[in-house]
């Protein structure tokens, strides 16, 4: 019975604070990709992350469109829940090691929005192109800084953009067999722990 109230309070902590990193995380992309912050999602997504964050930007410059106060709200967000499951799990309270965790779940965390982002770009661009929806909108935006390298690589032949297939690929090995997956078992991450990683 108690280990399956722990496992519920871990389900409960990693989906309210894997919500709210999504939206840090989200944020953090819309100031460097520049996107309209006319945008109602945009504005909803401002006023939600907004109360957590003002605090920290007296402290915290942006440096080079990089918001250091999202980065540190998104830091302590998942520290905490790191420091909440792991003791609900039965592990020490506080590790050195919970903070490269936590920054590779932020980490993670970005390539999952851009992954999600290109496959609802992919799927609109059949379903509806022309769609000028405001969520649409800012996933063209966000993806527009990683698919325009790529564009300059392999252009659009024949009305397809097949420059998304790099892009795709790129992701992939990064996450799965170069960077975040190999380090998630270097750190010897437990599975199904960090918002953001597997």
């Amino acid at each position: 019975m108690e280990q399956n109230l722990a496992n519920a309070g871990i389900y409960l902590i990693q989906s309210s604070f894997g919500i709210y990193m999504i939206l840090l995380m989200l944020r953090l992309l819309m100031q460097i990709s520049r996107v309209d912050y006319y945008n109602p999602v945009c504005q909803g997504i401002v006023k939600l992350t907004d109360p957590a964050i003002r605090p920290f930007r007296q402290l915290l410059p942006t440096i080079m469109g990089v918001d250091l106060a999202t980065l540190a709200v998104a830091f302590c967000v998942q520290m905490v829940a790191v420091i909440l499951i792991m003791t609900l799990a039965g592990y020490p309270m506080f590790s050195v090691l919970y903070i490269a965790w936590v920054l590779l779940g932020m980490f993670s965390t970005i390539f999952n929005i851009y992954f999600i982002a290109l496959v609802v770009m992919v799927i609109a661009s059949w379903i509806a192109p022309q769609s000028g929806h405001p969520a649409l909108n800012l996933v063209y935006q966000i993806i527009e800084p990683i698919c325009a390298p790529a564009r300059k690589l392999l252009p659009p032949m024949g009305g397809l953009d097949l420059s998304i297939i790099l892009v795709f690929v790129g992701l992939n090995l990064i996450d799965n067999y170069l960077v975040i997956a190999p380090l998630a078992q270097f750190l010897g991450i437990p599975p199904g722990i960090i918002i953001g990683l597997p």
